[in-house]
């Protein structure tokens, strides 16, 4: 049994969490339950015990001195509260640390201990990936579930993968035997440009949680730095053709792909999200008109396409079109992959079937 002391009753709370390492690609998860944790001033209330979950030579402790006594930092999760007024209050316990080194079952036990005692109704756990996605183009974001009565009535995606999974899929699948709603949802980051941060896979994300969980949630400066990131990208690319052509063959196969999308249900479903948005005034929020810094729209912090260890990236050739538009090896497999969401963000997309 978990005591919690000095949590106030909470308010239809929700649980998003997110964790570093093999499900975080760009850190665009992590970082985004930080923005929450950052902007709605959160108080954490608990953290796992370090020596329960991590390999200390995976990932170490910390050193820093404090007032000029030498304390330690121990890797762990921690979990906090914010409490979100409104004319519909909602609150939200944030789940943030690094993926665990051992003991996912206890690990997934001990966290859905806390949702138990919270009176947790929804679990969203956020993730990224690597795909072939161009940074030119909005970031895909798929949101998925095991259950399929709430993926019926929230417009998700069933999981139907199969194959090696991280912290995400672990805890996701937790929760539905143990009965508790959750959902994953999952960004596609450029394989070609992955060094975090990637605030434009951020900023995606909580689009999709805004929407998800009908909170309006501030952006702060996180839609400005993600249209830097795209400039300093699109700066990058230019300079070298090799790139540039490849960034061209995935802008082609990402319309292509996307052009049944534009029918006219399609269509009306962006207008309404546009009109629940357009009520917090123009550059005040999610509800500003798109292009404005408080919108949240796709943008992009000056990121590099170079891998540190090599210099800068050579992306593999673009796999060749047959007449009947496939390929004659490699597809493009994002929105698959993300829709499973379980794709390692180490790996390629065209490898998740």
């Amino acid at each position: 049994m978990i005591e919690l002391e000095g949590v106030p009753e909470l308010i239809d709370p929700v649980m998003v969490a997110a964790f570093e390492g093999w499900n975080d690609a760009g850190d665009a998860a992590s970082t985004a339950v930080a923005h929450l944790e950052r902007e709605w001033k959160g108080e954490v209330f608990a953290a796992l015990d370090a020596e329960d979950y991590y390999d200390f030579q995976v990932n170490r402790p910390t050193v820093w001195l404090d007032g000029g006594v030498r304390r330690i930092t121990w890797p762990t999760t921690r979990l906090s509260v914010v409490r979100v007024g409104g004319e519909k209050p909602r609150d939200l316990v944030l789940v943030r640390g690094i993926e665990p080194s051992m003991r996912w079952r206890s690990f997934c036990n001990e966290i859905l201990g806390f949702a138990h005692e919270l009176g947790v109704e929804m679990v969203v756990i956020l993730g990224a990936l690597l795909g072939d996605t161009p940074h030119t183009r909005p970031v895909p974001v798929s949101g998925v579930t095991s259950d399929p009565d709430l993926a019926r009535r929230l417009e998700l995606e069933e999981t139907r993968y199969e194959g090696p999974t991280g912290i995400v899929g672990i805890l996701q699948e937790a929760c539905t035997h143990a009965g508790v709603p959750a959902v994953s949802l999952w960004a596609a980051v450029p394989h070609y440009v992955s060094q975090p941060p990637n605030p434009k896979a951020t900023l995606a994300l909580l689009n999709r949680l805004e929407d998800l969980i009908d909170m309006r949630i501030p952006l702060g400066e996180l839609a400005e730095d993600a249209r830097a990131w795209q400039v300093g990208v699109d700066q990058l690319a230019s300079e070298d053709s090799e790139v540039a052509e490849y960034v061209q063959t995935l802008e082609e196969a990402r319309d292509t792909a996307e052009l049944p999308e534009a029918s006219g249900e399609a269509i009306a479903r962006e207008f309404e999200r546009y009109l629940r948005r357009r009520d917090g005034g123009p550059g005040t929020g999610p509800g500003a008109l798109p292009g404005t810094p408080g919108h949240a729209t796709e943008g992009g912090d000056t990121s590099y396409l170079r891998d540190p260890s090599s210099g800068r990236t050579r992306p593999p050739k673009p796999p060749k079109r047959e007449p009947d538009g496939g390929t004659d090896g490699g597809t493009d497999g994002t929105q698959d992959s993300a829709a499973d969401g379980e794709t390692g963000p180490g790996d390629r997309d065209d490898s998740s079937e």
